[in-house]
């Protein structure tokens, strides 16, 4: 059962720390899906929420006392109201400084580190990984010509899927509509150099999410998938490592706001 009560700032953090019922979760996600602004703002929290309990998680044992205990009342910080973002954001480094962690790579200079999913990936990414399986399988044959020349606009007319921005010096080398679990589903061959291709991949899967960028490896194919509203992402690529693969995938996820 929902309620008429309108969504304020403290039913936001409490979305960001899982303290809502189900019930008002699917309110807030409502309102989210109609204020994108404001959904960019709780995706950026729920991506350092994560990042933060995942630092905790595989905090090392030599990690000084003070260090440990610290990190609890930053991690129980979260279970209760906040103040400002701008205080959970540097505390959220001052953790990761005094860890050790960016000295250690976990973070690359300049940018937020990629996360790994620590659980089972949506369905989506595997059929992104299957349509990317694909378009290589068309590249191969002479029969199947790749068509490059496509229109956003008139995707997400036909399927109400909104493709980001490419990057000026990206070329689109091949753009096809599949068949998906979900209804149609937009699958991109890119080139973002000479000689390199990645796999867009977008789709509807049928729930409203918030989700920064995660990593799934599976052999030597990285995907980078995400969510943002009512559409899932995924960025997939045998070559490209899985640190650039994931800025990659970021910085397509800002052309969305």
């Amino acid at each position: 059962m929902t309620s008429n009560d309108p969504v304020i700032e403290a039913d936001l953090h409490a979305y960001v720390d899982d303290q809502l019922d189900v019930g008002r979760r699917i309110e807030v996600e409502a309102y989210l899906s109609e204020n994108p602004a404001i959904a960019a703002k709780v995706m950026a929290d729920l991506r350092v929420r994560d990042e933060l309990r995942l630092a905790l998680a595989g905090m090392p044992a030599v990690v000084r006392q003070e260090t440990r205990d610290a990190a609890r009342v930053l991690e129980s910080a979260f279970n209760r109201p906040r103040t400002i973002d701008v205080m959970r954001r540097a505390a959220a480094v001052v953790l990761l400084v005094g860890a050790g962690w960016i000295a250690h790579g976990w973070i690359a200079p300049g940018s937020i580190g990629e996360v790994v999913a620590s659980v089972p990936p949506p369905q989506f990414v595997e059929e992104a990984v299957r349509a990317h399986q694909t378009a290589e399988l068309r590249e191969k044959m002479s029969s199947q010509s790749e068509t490059s020349r496509f229109d956003p606009a008139e995707i997400r007319s036909a399927t109400a899927i909104v493709l980001p921005a490419m990057p000026d010096d990206w070329t689109v080398r091949d753009a096809q509509i599949f068949p998906s679990t979900y209804g149609p589903s937009v699958e991109l061959e890119v080139e973002p150099q000479f000689g390199e291709r990645l796999s867009l991949f977008a789709v509807r899967p049928g729930n409203f999410a918030v989700q920064q960028v995660l990593l799934k490896q599976e052999g030597q194919t990285n995907a980078a998938y995400w969510q943002i509203g009512e559409v899932a992402y995924a960025l997939i690529s045998e070559t490209e490592n899985a640190e650039r693969l994931a800025e990659q995938a970021r910085k397509l996820a800002r052309t969305l706001y």
